[in-house]
């Protein structure tokens, strides 16, 4: 199965046209972005929200 990661806010960007191989990809690329923001001093405001969703294959 392949995923791809979303933007909660619906935007488009480098990380969301990428797709992938497997989850475990996905999920290393987006802990190598964020492995240097600790979660007292993150501004959550200024940064999107991502999430890893499988997709769908199309039957022919």
């Amino acid at each position: 199965m392949n995923y791809k990661i979303i933007r909660d806010d619906g935007e488009t960007d480098d990380i969301t046209m990428k797709s992938f191989n497997n989850y475990d990809e996905a999920y290393d690329l987006l802990a190598n972005i964020y492995e240097d923001v600790c979660c007292s001093d993150a501004d959550y405001e200024d940064r999107p929200y991502y999430e890893i969703i499988p997709i769908k294959s199309v039957s022919s």
